[in-house]
């Protein structure tokens, strides 16, 4: 049976072989469904479970396992009732830039779809991400974060109304808000930010139109201008199958 390549630099070390040399079946499967993968190439249609089964005589709950994690990696995707060669994931910079450059840079078409813009009093827990008191207007944005029309995540932001007081009306929530901002002479100064796997809450894997067991990364921001006032707060759900994080560190 073929294992994975222990030379390819961006493969675990050892690819995952336990020291007592050890492997489970469904790892050494999973190896040749990847090698397989590799050999259909983005859009491939994968074999059945059965086929699969078959061709390596294995259990059918064997091949489950293997495929499970191919998929929670993002180098398969669901399809209809089939399963295809995912493409690469989505590089998003730790950055200041914004999500719509970072998918450009890609060659992708960034895209948003609007859930929900509210306004309300702003609450202790806010106050200080915003700039704000308790009980002056904030605004809530929720949008899906999308990339050549696929869902791949779902952004939260919270501003105070005073900063943008005709958000509802002079915004496209298809565009970039990083964008509007600086229409609105209101540059970026720095930000903090902390990052953490979770799994999706109901109504957010059905936003996403993901299954609420895929892990996902999230975001958590607070920023502020060049004046060094806080601006905003954004919770950003990104798909942990389809994203993965890139930052330029000097010393």
């Amino acid at each position: 049976m073929d294992y994975p390549n222990d030379q390819d630099p961006g493969a675990p070390i050892r690819s995952g072989i336990p020291e007592h040399g050890r492997i489970p079946k469904y790892y050494a499967v999973k190896a040749r469904i990847a090698a397989l993968v590799a050999e259909l190439g983005e859009g491939g249609l994968l074999p059945t479970e059965r086929d699969l089964s078959e061709r390596y005589d294995v259990a059918r709950e064997t091949v489950r396992q293997a495929l499970r994690d191919l998929l929670l990696e993002g180098k398969l995707r669901r399809q209809g009732r089939g399963t295809v060669v995912a493409g690469p994931k989505l590089e998003q910079p730790l950055s200041l830039a914004s999500y719509t450059e970072g998918v450009r840079r890609q060659g992708r078409t960034p895209g948003r779809g609007l859930i929900t813009l509210d306004r309300f009093p702003c609450n202790d827990t806010l106050a200080a991400d915003v700039g704000l008191t308790r009980g002056e207007p904030v605004w809530h944005m929720e949008r899906v974060l999308l990339a050549d029309d696929e869902r791949v995540g779902l952004e939260s932001t919270y501003v105070a109304v005073a900063r943008v007081p005709r958000l509802d009306t002079d915004f496209d929530p298809d565009s970039s808000f990083y964008s509007y901002l600086h229409e609105q002479g209101i540059v970026f100064g720095d930000a903090d930010e902390r990052i953490e796997t979770v799994l999706a809450a109901p109504r957010e894997a059905l936003l996403i139109g993901t299954p609420p067991a895929l892990p996902m990364l999230l975001i958590h921001r607070v920023s502020r201008d060049t004046l060094g006032r806080p601006l905003e707060r954004v919770r950003t759900l990104y798909r942990g199958d389809r994203f993965s994080f890139t930052a330029h560190l000097g010393g």
